[in-house]
């Protein structure tokens, strides 16, 4: 196995010590200046941080994407200042100190919170609490999976965290730590910033279980250290790199220390110290150096540990120019697709073939073609795999006794599991796609809105989209989900008519490398309605024609998913009455947003009468069908029956709707 060999001790010319207060006094003036942010985290961790990354981190600021780098994710993202200095400290390009003045200011790569797009070096963007953690859990996956096709000349890394009492509180880190103690993810060790504060107070006023037993009942290691005292905090590492379970080690600390009047205290937690406090601090830490400025023999000595990693980077990239796997290798790390993809043939089989199922098992059968050809897709469920039709055949489970399989079984965890997809992506090498039924959308979307933040290829898979999954009931029928998830920016939300709009769907969450997809699919079955072929992915306009007016245009019928079906059975009843009437297909809002005026304008044309039709609210239509056209929707939730009669009862039928139509065009004069 390669050996990653830091800078002995003994040459580093400055105390560790010396080398921390650099942190703690980029961290306390930087909020200082901005007069916002969170100092106590970065001045509590700062020991724990200066070990980690001038002994035992292997990277290389030269190349912030080296593909066998260690992962660190600042899952506490509040202290972001801490990630901020330690990436200025040992020589990344960016933040320079400019843009450490310029914290949490417009324009300055220094955010608030930690941001992936916005720093290399910045593994992931966190700050809600426990997605880190819970990402975290996915980059750890993602480099045991690649390790076991690539061997451990390519891959063989670890995965390093540095969590808050807020993070191991939240529900998401039960079911993380849960899902990495099955999976025996040893390459994982998490630094618990144990300081005993929150806003509110002692953590006392909140917690009282047993944090290192409940751990230990999932199957991790766990170990306990002073976070301010170096050698304690190095046998703590070394006991958790000997250990092949994932690591806990508890770093018993002290939140603002060197603030002498407030630290171990929340008043350092959440604001400025003061200018009367930092220049106490200063005094109490010996440092005499102006706001922003660090003595060269410091600067120096984190320079040189952030150097530690260029001779291993060497000696790694000649061994993946000598490898037999180099290309493709390189090629997942860089996410293209392989060029067999889009020559796979499976649209001509559904063409010759029509297939009347489910849009669920229709996603099954593109993903059958789609994995047999995509080695780098790594599938997966919340407990429902034979509901949400996510496992192919060949698809044997990712366990800790196999890390090459490709198919992880997620339990009841549905956050966790759209966490760990988005760490999988952010690692890079897979591409994560995961199920759920539509309506436990609600339990991931806040990674699910971390994925779009983050600009990553995640593809979230939510069957059982409307009242057509029936007797369920309400409990279970998504009606307010389509509209709430595509507020979310920048997430493509599918929802496709039939086998080939889930197809082409498909096609395009796997091409789109800048953001997240999701694909609302049926429970129940569904005709084929594209029979001929098409050389252009008709559901990459968002919409499109999917039938032309036969009499003259009066109106234009739009339609989604299982209800692209209804609105050709409205045409077919208004063209009987001499109303020519265009049926639309959306599969994706923001796609058709995304098209030139003249497309838009094209089919949603100005002198017709624009009716959507969808089983969920109505809330958003508006913007295309008009002020004077109509959304028949479900502004209500449904009711345990089977599909077809809820469709009758809410009103998802040509001849509820035929009317309301030819009521709207006599409103209109016509």
């Amino acid at each position: 196995m390669p050996a990653f060999s830091p800078i002995p001790r003994e040459l580093m010319a400055v105390e560790p010590r010396l080398l921390a207060n650099a942190i703690r006094a980029l961290a306390m003036d930087a909020v200082q200046a901005a007069n916002s942010g969170h100092p106590g985290m970065p001045m509590g961790m700062a020991d724990v941080a200066t070990i980690l990354f001038t002994e035992y981190l292997k990277y290389d600021p030269a190349d912030p994407a080296w593909p066998d780098r260690d992962r660190f994710v600042l899952s506490a993202g509040h202290g972001s200042m801490l990630i901020y200095a330690l990436l200025h400290l040992t020589g990344y390009a960016r933040p320079t100190m400019d843009d450490i003045r310029g914290f949490r200011q417009l324009g300055s790569s220094c955010a608030g919170h930690p941001e992936n797009f916005l720093l290399p070096g910045v593994e992931a963007t966190t700050g809600p609490l426990g997605q880190g953690f819970g990402m975290a859990v996915g980059m750890a996956v993602a480099e045991r999976h690649l390790n076991a096709v690539f061997g451990d000349d390519l891959v063989d890394h670890r995965t390093w965290v540095i969590a808050g009492d807020g993070d191991l509180m939240e529900g998401i880190n039960h079911e993380a730590a849960g899902l990495a103690g099955h999976l025996g993810l040893g390459r994982l060790i998490t630094f618990w910033d144990d300081n005993h504060i929150t806003i509110d107070g002692s953590t006392d006023l909140s917690r009282s279980e047993d944090v290192l037993g409940r751990y230990r009942a999932m199957g991790w290691h766990t170990i306990s250290c002073d976070g301010h005292d170096f050698a304690d905090i190095r046998r703590a590492i070394d006991a958790a790199l000997a250990d092949e379970r994932p690591s806990l080690i508890d770093c018993r600390t002290i939140i603002g220390w060197g603030a002498p009047n407030k630290q171990g205290t929340a008043a350092t937690h959440g604001a400025a110290l003061g200018a009367e406090e930092v220049a106490a601090a200063r005094k109490q830490l010996v440092w005499e150096s102006a706001p922003f400025e660090i003595p060269e023999p410091i600067m120096t000595a984190w320079r040189q540990a952030g150097r530690r990693g260029a001779a291993p980077h060497e000696e790694w990239r000649a061994r993946l120019a000598a490898h037999p796997e180099h290309g493709e290798f390189v090629r997942r790390m860089e996410g293209r697709l392989p060029e067999a993809l889009a020559k796979s043939g499976y649209l001509d089989q559904l063409i010759a073939n029509p297939q009347k199922v489910a849009t669920r098992k229709a996603s099954e059968m593109a993903l059958e073609a789609i994995n047999a050809l995509l080695p780098e897709t790594i599938g997966g469920s919340a407990d429902l795999t034979g509901s949400n039709n996510t496992k192919t055949k060949a698809q044997k489970p990712l366990t800790k006794e196999d890390y090459s399989g490709r198919y992880i079984y997620y339990g009841i965890r549905e956050f966790e599991m759209a966490c760990a997809m988005n760490g999988m992506a952010l690692h890079g090498g897979v591409i994560p796609y995961g199920g759920t039924f539509l309506v436990f959308s609600d339990y991931c979307r806040p990674a699910i809105r971390l994925a779009a933040l983050q600009q990553i290829r995640v593809v979230f898979v939510m069957t059982h989209d409307s009242i057509g999954l029936g007797e369920d009931g309400p409990t279970h029928q998504p009606v307010e989900h389509l509209t709430s998830l595509r507020l979310i920016p920048d997430l493509d939300v599918y929802r496709p008519a039939d086998a080939v709009e889930t197809a082409e769907c498909w096609a395009l969450s796997l091409q789109r490398r800048d953001g997240p997809s999701l694909l609302a699919l049926t429970r129940q079955n569904l005709p084929q309605l594209r029979l001929q072929r098409s050389e252009e992915n008709l559901c990459g306009r968002g919409a499109y024609r999917l039938r032309p007016a036969k009499a003259a245009r009066r109106v234009v019928l739009i339609g989604t998913g299982s209800e692209v079906e209804v609105a050709l059975a409205v045409a077919d009843a208004l063209e009987g009455q001499e109303i020519g009437a265009d049926v639309i297909s959306m599969p994706c809002w923001s796609l058709f947003d995304g098209q030139d005026a003249a497309y838009r304008a094209d089919l949603l044309a100005a002198d017709a009468l624009k009716v959507s039709i969808e089983a969920g609210t109505t809330l958003g239509w508006e913007r295309y069908v008009g002020p004077d056209g109509l959304s028949i929707g479900l502004d209500r939730f449904g009711a345990s029956a089977p599909a077809e009669n809820l469709f009758k009862r809410f009103g998802f039928t040509a001849e509820a709707i035929v009317p309301q139509v030819i009521a709207a065009l006599q409103s209109r004069g016509e």
